[in-house]
């Protein structure tokens, strides 16, 4: 990658225009410059554990909530289209309208290897569509628990690796409401007594019970921030990497925490 961010020999500038990074006279400005820095960021993350997959043979992204598919278009370009061992990249949305235009554009740039299914994260596991086991799922800003969603998948689908940036953890914080009556014996609830600290907080330990759940099915988890997307209030990064160790240890902690909290009624979900 380029220090100055700029656009790369074997970038499609078609494919720039179309998602807005490149004007439609292929000009750079300020803000396009920004936009590209912060694709080429998150790419770092990725590329690795696409390079590690394509190792060993084919590899299978399914990027969950893909929207405009920006990331699945951007990977493919940057990296996959690069690739000798072949590889296909599966975007999922509900929004009809734009499962279309993804696929009027990767028929327009001829990735044939871009595949886009009009489902709801919850049902993509049996989509026929889609392989029994997929290499790598992602989900970058999946609003709630359309994150759970896309693990589940991940974990039904036996992925090698899973990258979340999840957004909007509505459903524990209105948990913590409901029960905040009874927890109030307990001084730790003290965290998240006030509203603005029981939305915070719902957040936070929504993404640890996630990671916990991800640590005890056998994964590896990092989380950083995603550094660069300025834009965005929600910046943690969850990576998780699957090595098959024990989760015992993971486990009996995720289900003491819902105990202490209150919060055992979502025990399924993090399951």
């Amino acid at each position: 990658m380029t220090e100055k961010y700029d656009v790369l020999p074997t970038q499609s500038v078609e494919l720039l225009k179309e998602l807005h990074i490149l004007t439609r006279d292929g000009k750079l400005n300020q803000d396009s410059r920004r936009k590209l820095k912060q694709v080429f960021h998150l790419v770092q993350f990725i590329e690795p554990l696409m390079r590690e997959c394509l190792e060993k043979g084919h590899m299978t992204l399914v990027d969950h909530g893909a929207g405009k598919s920006y990331l699945g278009f951007l990977l493919n370009d940057l990296f996959c289209k690069l690739q000798k061992n072949p590889s296909q990249i599966i975007g999922i949305d509900s929004r009809s309208d734009l499962v279309k235009k993804s696929q009027d554009l990767a028929q327009k740039l001829n990735f044939k290897n871009m595949v886009f299914i009009d489902c709801l994260s919850s049902e993509a596991q049996k989509h026929p569509a889609i392989p029994q086991e997929v290499d790598i799922v992602t989900a970058l800003h999946a609003c709630n628990t359309a994150s759970d969603d896309a693990i589940r998948f991940g974990l039904e689908k036996k992925a090698k690796f899973m990258v979340l940036v999840p957004c909007c953890q509505a459903e524990v914080a209105a948990a913590l409401r409901q029960t905040k009556g009874h927890q109030l014996k307990n001084e730790l609830s003290e965290i998240w007594r006030r509203p603005l600290h029981t939305r915070e907080f719902g957040s936070h330990i929504t993404n640890v019970l996630r990671c916990l759940q991800l640590e005890s099915h056998g994964y590896e988890v990092t989380v950083t921030e995603l550094i660069g997307w300025e834009h965005s209030m929600k910046n943690e990064l969850i990576i998780a990497s699957y090595r098959g160790s024990s989760g015992t240890s993971a486990a009996r902690r995720k289900d003491r925490i819902l105990e202490e909290i209150g919060l055992t009624a979502l025990a399924a979900r993090f399951a």
